[in-house]
């Protein structure tokens, strides 16, 4: 959660809509116009990782693509190894090399694979310097241009972003003041309902602006289609595809829905190209209409509403789905699973022609000076001359990891200062003449306030932040903000109405402070103006201890404040008592880890007192969440484990621990940090028995998570119950 100020928050929108940007910088992952395109010439045609036309390369893990901006290259990976391994964002000198800056995190409340850490891109922001990074758990991270921290979320604590284990992780956008990311999230209230979401922060605060829930329930819970910004019919749109099979258009200022195209059965991982007002885009999965698997489509973006009848052109049984069209010189250029390069008609998408690059296509082509620099996962890289009838290779290189297996390429190229930049499982690579000058000035755009015209009419208002956490007694200032229908800012929208929805506090001028000494509040904030009217959601949580029983909650119902519960933990009655239930689920996951606080806190204690029922062979695992750490109680397995990384147990630790089932146990866990170091402690016991004295089990962790969430992680192929839950300061 971002700290609050009360400071006033000034708006401002994108005013050089659709004017490219110039060659020389590489801001996201698909280029200066989202399409894979640049204006650069005098590249290279072949080089040799041994020397030839290799401008430098420096030792690094990445699986993305560079972004480059103001002389300098910054990329995501993954580094270290055992309890040091952490992903890593990082900053070289884009004309020699050298490193200027590296930022490492720790990676937790995820099942994801070290090899697929660093997978979403990078995204830079010309006006400000910024890069953001979204990490594989979930971290979104501001950086200015000399890697400071500005400020970050931890998107599964605050939003219930789902985790899962194949790791796709979705790359943000930067347009006008907005940073815009995209994932699949379970969270309270009106969102806690399982949904692929777009989240839209300010990109200098990091505050929260607005949320949009375009499709329904998704059918894969690994995504990673990154939006494009595109000016349609008029209007500032984002289009992306959704883990539901749609591909959505919706408004960069407020991300209300404006159309939708049904293209697939399952989610949508590659992303849209966009030309002249037509939508490009393919996938790998079962196709709505019929038998087979996989199409590439050409529709007409614009309208409202379902717009599938836009279908311009389709090619069946072409499965891409994870490359990205590139759009040039009256072609469309697309990557197949298999590693197949195809040449289509831009007007009729008949067949130009096909050339193989490898065996497994994940990275997209991109085209500048004439050429086509296109990676492959078993390590190729090529430079591709296309024409019309067919395409010519001047170069391929194959890049191996010392023992001799080749060196996975998963990301695209970019193109910036007359070089090609690209990672590798080993290495960042810059391509280009080792005696290309530095460029003078870097050649680009700076994006400027759009404001309405004076008695513009307001199209829509928010209210900033769209989703605030907070204390009883803790003063927020609410910040309104108004545009037009074109999503220019208005200034003076008119007389704004305030009022309280479900809370009790005091609030004018869209000043709040919930009332002092007041329990654990959930509620709405609204603002009404020129007939329009918004909602900031709001959870008040006072401040620690607390003690959480459910004697007085409806059965059924899960506690309205908690992140990621509802469905999963619900009050039940077991043998007179209201405890919290967590059932074996009929379809979907049964691990399940939920939140309750903010990520801010620190230094406390969890406790509860739990059980777990056998379901024939099948055993519950069950445990508590304390900081970016879990205690688990490990039923098939009896043990304890104490982790943070799942999937690789980076300083996990655990003992052999027999308990029974049908039997009610406690269970605590402590984190303290002291000199750098994070020590995790925990107990469990027979409830009833005295505690015991000394800790059961204990961990320590030299490269320590700093804050976190109090929370519970279960696995459940068979009943578990929680109760009598407490969160009390360490003294």
């Amino acid at each position: 959660m971002t700290r609050r100020t009360t400071s006033l928050v000034v708006f401002c929108l994108l005013v050089t809509v659709g004017v490219p940007l110039m060659a020389g910088e590489w801001l996201t992952w698909r280029g200066p116009n989202y399409n894979g395109v640049s204006a650069e010439n005098g590249l290279v045609s072949t080089w040799d990782p041994g020397g030839e036309n290799l401008a430098w390369k420096a030792d690094f893990i990445g699986r993305s693509t560079p972004v480059v901006l103001d002389g300098t290259a910054y990329v995501i990976g993954r580094v270290g190894d055992g309890t040091t391994l952490q992903e890593v964002v990082a900053a070289y000198d884009a004309f020699t090399g050298d490193l200027r800056w590296e930022r490492r995190h720790n990676v937790y409340h995820t099942t994801v694979p070290d090899n697929r850490v660093g997978w979403a891109s990078l995204v830079a922001d010309d006006e400000t310097g910024n890069i953001y990074a979204h990490g594989v758990a979930g971290q979104l991270i501001a950086f200015d241009r000399n890697g400071n921290t500005l400020w970050e979320h931890f998107l599964a604590e605050e939003y219930g972003r789902y985790s899962g284990y194949g790791g796709r992780t979705q790359t943000a956008v930067v347009d006008g003041d907005l940073l815009i990311i995209n994932f699949i999230s379970k969270s309270w209230g009106e969102l806690a309902a399982l949904r692929h979401r777009y989240y839209a922060f300010d990109k200098r605060t990091g505050e929260p602006v607005w949320i949009s829930t375009p499709g329904n329930m998704p059918f894969d819970f690994n995504t990673q289609s990154v939006p494009v910004v595109a000016e349609i019919d008029g209007e500032r749109l984002i289009v992306a595809g959704n883990s539901d099979g749609w591909v959505y258009g919706m408004r960069v200022a407020t991300g209300e829905k404006v159309w939708g195209f049904q293209l697939s059965r399952r989610g949508i991982n590659a992303s849209v190209a966009i030309h002249d007002g037509v939508v490009f885009i393919s996938h790998s999965e079962e196709n709505i209409d019929g038998p087979t698997m996989g199409r590439l489509v050409a529709f007409k973006a614009g309208g409202e509403g379902d717009i599938t009848k836009n279908e311009l052109w389709r090619i069946d049984e072409l499965s891409a789905g994870f490359s990205t069209p590139a759009v040039h010189d009256g072609r469309v250029y697309v990557i197949d699973n298999s590693a197949n390069m195809h040449a289509v008609d831009i007007k009729t998408g008949a067949p130009l022609w096909e050339h193989s690059i490898g065996t497994v296509g994940k990275g997209s082509a991109v085209l500048a000076d004439g050429k086509m620099y296109v990676t492959e996962v078993n390590g190729h890289f090529h430079i591709l001359k296309p024409g019309k009838d067919g395409v010519e290779t001047l170069d391929t290189e194959k890049l191996s990891v010392p023992d001799g297996r080749y060196a996975e390429i998963y990301g695209s190229p970019a193109i910036a200062y007359g070089r090609v930049y690209f990672t590798t499982e080993w290495g960042l690579y810059c391509l280009g003449k080792t005696d290309a000058p530095r460029p003078k000035t870097f050649s680009r755009q700076r994006t400027g306030a759009g404001r309405a015209a004076k008695g513009a009419e307001v199209a829509a208002i928010q209210i900033v932040p769209a989703v605030l956490l907070t204390e009883p007694g803790q003063k927020t200032e609410l910040n309104l903000r108004a545009v037009d229908k074109d999503g220019n800012l208005i200034d003076q929208p008119g007389t704004v109405e305030w009022a309280l929805e479900g809370l009790e506090g005091k609030l004018k001028n869209g000043r709040f402070s919930p009332s002092s000494g007041a329990p654990s509040q959930v509620g709405k904030i609204t603002a009404t103006v020129a007939g329009k009217t918004a909602a900031t959601r709001v959870r008040v949580l006072p401040p620690l201890p607390w003690n959480m029983g459910f004697e007085d909650g409806e059965i059924g119902s899960t506690p309205a404040s908690w992140i990621n519960a509802k469905g999963t933990y619900v009050i039940a009655d077991l043998e007179g008592e209201k405890v919290l239930h967590k059932m074996p689920r009929k379809r979907g996951l049964n691990r399940t880890t939920i939140f309750f606080g903010s990520q801010q806190l620190r230094d406390y204690t969890i406790e509860a007192e739990i059980l777990g029922k056998p379901n024939r062979r099948r055993k519950p695992d069950i445990g508590l969440v304390n900081g970016g750490y879990s205690l688990d109680l490990q039923g098939a397995h009896q043990k304890l484990q104490i982790r943070s990384w799942a999937a690789e147990l980076r300083m996990a630790k655990e003992i052999d621990f027999p308990w029974e089932l049908d039997a009610w146990y406690s269970m605590k866990l402590s984190v303290e940090i002291e000199g750098g170091t994070a020590f995790v402690r925990g107990k469990v016991w027979k409830r009833g028995e005295a505690e015991p004295a000394e800790w059961t089990i204990t961990a320590e962790d030299a490269l320590p998570i700093l804050s976190g969430s109090p929370g519970l992680v279960g696995y459940s192929p068979a009943d578990m119950y929680y109760d009598n839950i407490k969160v009390t300061v360490n003294k």
